[in-house]
This record gives structure tokens, sequence and C-alpha cells, in this order.
């Protein structure tokens, strides 16, 4: 009998690339955001610490976290050295600029380009009514009416997955045998979930896994889901919960990883 593959081959058989989501200036925006902070008065330190703690946990989730990720992390720890080092008197001529000025253009300019690009795609969907959430069952969910949703970007999910991890680990240990579900079957598990009801709240999806193999298996296999276009994502508010929504995968979906379509066909025979 073959044996199951080790969880590591696992995950290598399944790199998700970081830049088919976010780049490094969004999960920077994402941090100023979610703390609160002036983003002309950014606090380097905090920002620093909090950018390499989600490069640690990318890392660890086995992400293919790109160059330009790491770039950004040197480019915080330079600029925190800067301002580290004692200030010029600010009355003589040729003031230095504040180190992190530079940076600060850069997210202005991102942001602003990323509000005409979601303003364009949101315009674009409600011209081809591409997808409309309904209210009314929702409603019924819940027990009231929601807040307005918005779809949630990748750095929202990952801070919502170290909260399921520093849940697991409170629980009592149980000793079981470990959990090696290829990403492939866990998707197939989480559809066939997501067919019964109208949404599930992000926590839910971890519901049915204890080690912790398989919370990060599940993470990844919704990562993939939606790469696939296969679920939504949305959350109520900036800090409220996230909930998971099937939809119908369009024609133009990327394929999954592996899928026999996607192998290069045998060269054509020269007559």
């Amino acid at each position: 009998m073959m044996e199951h593959p080790e969880f590591e081959s696992i995950l290598e058989g399944y790199p998700v690339r970081l830049d088919v989501f976010e780049g490094p200036l969004d999960l920077l925006l994402h941090l100023i955001k979610r703390h609160e902070l002036n983003i002309y008065d950014i606090p380097i330190t905090l920002i620093t610490r909090q950018y390499l703690d989600y490069i640690d946990l990318m890392q660890e989730l086995n992400l293919d976290v790109a160059g330009e990720f790491l770039v950004m992390a040197a480019t915080l720890i330079h600029i925190k050295s800067r301002m580290l080092l004692p200030r010029h008197d600010p009355g003589q001529e040729d003031p230095e600029e504040d180190p992190r000025e530079a940076l600060v253009r850069r997210l202005l300019e991102h942001q602003k380009f990323k509000a005409a690009a979601e303003l364009l795609h949101e315009r674009e969907t409600l011209r081809s009514a591409q997808w409309t959430r309904p209210d009314g069952p929702i409603a019924e969910i819940a027990g009231e009416a929601p807040e307005p949703e918005v779809e949630v970007d990748l750095f929202s999910l990952i801070s919502a997955f170290r909260t399921v991890v520093e849940r697991a680990k409170q629980r009592p240990k149980i000793f079981l045998p470990g959990e090696q579900i290829p990403i492939e079957r866990r998707i197939e598990q989480l559809l066939a979930r997501l067919s019964e009801t109208e949404a599930l709240g992000f926590e839910d999806l971890f519901s049915d896994v204890q080690s912790r193999a398989g919370i990060i298996v599940t993470f990844l296999a919704m990562l993939e889901m939606i790469r696939l276009k296969l679920i939504r994502v949305f959350q109520s508010g900036a800090l409220g919960p996230i909930r998971v929504y099937k939809r119908a995968r369009p024609a133009d979906a990327p394929r999954p990883l592996g899928d026999p379509e996607l192998r290069q066909s045998p060269p054509e025979e020269i007559s």
C-alpha cells in the first residue's frame, strides 16, 4: 500500500503565490488600517514588528513569499535604523528628509490606484450582475439586518487565521492519528459543507479539524478556492465576522493545480 505523503510535500504541491492576491504595500496599508494609524506619521517600530510577524507566519504556512515582500522588510528595518539616529537641528538650512516620507508617498500613490481599481471593478460587477449577495436569507441566518459586507483581503484572512491557531493552542490536547489531508480532498469537503447552507463563518471551516496540520491545510484549501473562484469571502465592518459564500464558478476561472489539461501536450510529429 502506498504511504501517505508527508505534510510538507503536500504543501509543496500547492504553492500559493501571494502576488496573486496582494503585495507588500497592501500589507502595510492593512496594518495601518487595522491599528488606526496616521499614514503621515507611521510608528515605524510597531509597523516593522507587525510586518515581520506576518512574514514569519506566511513563511510558516509555506506560502511563496515573493522577493518584493523581503525587500520591503529590509526597507522597513533600514528606515527604523535611521529613525533611531540622533536628529539634526531642525533650524539648519538643509534639513534631511524624514526617512518615512518616500514610503508614505508610495503608500498614498498605491492607495489611490487601488481605490480606482476597486471602483472600476464594482461598476463592472454591477453592469454585468456577476455577483449579487442575497440579503434576505442572510438576515434570516443572522436574526437581524446585517451590516454592509465588503470582500475580505488576504491579510484580513491571515489575521483571522492567526486567531484560529491561537484558540487551537488553548484546547485540551487530544492525541489522534496525524491528519494528512490532501488539499484537493479538503476542497471537496469544504464545498460539500458549503452546499448545505447559505454561508459558513470563517472559524466554522476549521471545526472538524484538530491538528495544526489540518488547520493549515484548511486555510490553504480556502486560498486555493478563492483563486479558483469557487467561493467569495465577506466581512461586516473592519473587525466584524467573516463569512464564506459558495459561488458558481465562472467560465474564465483558473484551473486547479495538477489539472490534466494544464499538462503540456506531446509535440506534434513532423511529416
